[in-house]
């Protein structure tokens, strides 16, 4: 499974001196895009084909606090995909110095044409790369139905 080690920094607390919400979203992204660098699928990659992620959604669930002082361990898991790679769902776990689980993240998202500003499913080449990653024990194929399962609607302000 991968995994990326980070120590905890003054600026990754907040008033209660945990970690703080924005810092636990922060940690997952370095932890996706460093495996993603890492296999063949970086910034150089996206640029050439012109793609780029974007999220639908993250859920987070904090089972207990973290502190500095110790460094954690986040985990990356592929929790499905859709057969082209346009969708695809990431799975976090943080674990302490002891192995205890912190907390799970839980995210959505899928690959964006930047010229048409449109999704996109992905090419081969990169679809295999994010394929290697360990599958979770309930991986499943994505469908468009699975990335609306939540069913918000934008509601605009009327002026």
């Amino acid at each position: 499974m991968y995994s990326k080690e980070f120590d905890i920094r003054w600026n990754d607390l907040d008033a209660n001196r945990h970690l703080a919400n924005s810092s636990y979203i922060a940690f997952m992204a370095h932890t996706r895009m460093a495996f993603l660098g890492e296999h063949g699928f970086g910034h150089r990659q996206m640029q050439h084909y012109n793609i780029g992620p974007v999220i639908f959604y993250e859920h987070v669930y904090y089972f207990r606090e973290v502190f500095a002082g110790h460094p954690i361990k986040v985990t990356l898991e592929l929790g499905g995909m859709s057969e082209d790679g346009m969708f695809y769902e990431f799975i976090h776990n943080f674990y302490d110095y002891k192995g205890r689980n912190m907390c799970r993240g839980e995210m959505m998202g899928g690959w964006l044409d930047l010229g048409q500003r449109k999704l996109i499913g992905l090419p081969d080449e990169l679809r295999k790369v994010v394929d290697q990653l360990e599958h979770s024990a309930n991986f499943r194929l994505l469908t468009r139905e699975d990335t609306r399962k939540y069913a918000k609607k934008p509601v605009d302000l009327k002026f």
